[in-house]
């Protein structure tokens, strides 16, 4: 029997901004571009569960943030305390797993087979979420199920601070009501599509044709059946290191000047350089993006 749990650290970077400043406990905090009164440019990397009270998501403008709530406290992002963090609580993490695989800075699958059980699982995890909260004054979510799948989606059902965990025999039960967006890889576009054919459940979707989803979707379809059917074999991988490094640059202002994209270029590729020849990384891919 497998027993896997997903730990997902609550609103990560802003609760590493309130941890370094007590006093911004409780208050709306925004981590991302400077507003600049409601004109700024860039977007919200994450924020405070009190500031998402007023409807603040990743991702949103920062400036419809500052409309939303131009009380909130905006900080840039400190990329370098957050690692520092992560790296901390991975390893306290680690310690509790037979198998550990970090799928983010924020994110890691623990397989905990050994425990024999469900109920002990819980309890472990119980363990886990004080011994992080004792020793980084951080609270995580954390979902326990019989593979990947189901663990991450249950460790978003309760949160903040939330444990939730799904036996094989309640899979179903638990999968089924959900919204299909819930599914993994199921974005706007999938979604909008499945709601024109009145799928609106994960349960929709797991007694839906599997036969018109193939030829609608090919292998996704397949295997967006059987997610659906709470199936996953993939295993915890374990897996050391950063996997990835990214800058993002957002300009005041749209700009189609050669000499300043170029330098720009420049500076993030110096900059992500230097943490590649500090940390003794090696890498085989680089990727740029750019938005229009």
């Amino acid at each position: 029997m497998k027993i896997i749990m997903h730990m997902d650290l609550d609103a990560f970077f802003a609760a590493c901004e309130i941890k370094e400043r007590p006093e911004l406990a409780g208050k709306p905090v925004i981590i991302g571009a400077d507003p600049k009164g409601g004109r700024g440019r860039g977007v919200v990397s994450t924020c405070s569960y009190e500031a998402r009270e007023y409807s603040i998501h990743s991702g949103m403008p920062i400036s419809r943030a500052y409309r939303l709530c131009p009380h909130a406290v905006f900080l840039p992002v400190n990329f370098e305390l957050y690692w520092q963090v992560s790296s901390s609580i991975m390893n306290i993490a680690r310690r509790y797993a037979d198998k550990f695989q970090q799928s983010s800075i924020d994110e890691a699958f623990l397989d905990v087979s050994s425990y024999g059980s469900f109920e002990e699982a819980g309890r472990i995890a119980k363990k886990l979420k004080m011994d992080i909260f004792e020793k980084e004054k951080l609270t995580c979510s954390i979902g326990i199920g019989p593979n990947k799948l189901i663990a991450k989606i249950a460790s978003d059902f309760r949160k903040p601070d939330g444990l939730t965990a799904v036996e094989e025999n309640h899979v179903k039960d638990f999968l089924f009501p959900l919204p299909v967006r819930k599914l993994q890889g199921v974005g706007k576009r999938t979604e909008y599509i499945l709601k024109e054919w009145g799928i609106d459940t994960i349960g929709d979707l797991a007694n839906y044709d599997r036969n018109l989803l193939i030829e609608n979707f090919g292998k996704w379809g397949i295997y967006m059946h059987l997610l659906a059917n709470g199936i996953d074999d993939s295993e915890v991988v374990e897996e050391e290191g950063i996997q990835s490094i990214g800058r993002e640059v957002t300009f005041e202002e749209d700009t189609n000047d050669i000499l300043i994209l170029n330098e720009t270029i420049d500076s993030i590729s110096e900059d992500i350089y230097q943490i590649i020849k500090e940390n003794g990384i090696l890498f085989k891919t680089v990727t740029l993006k750019i938005r229009f």
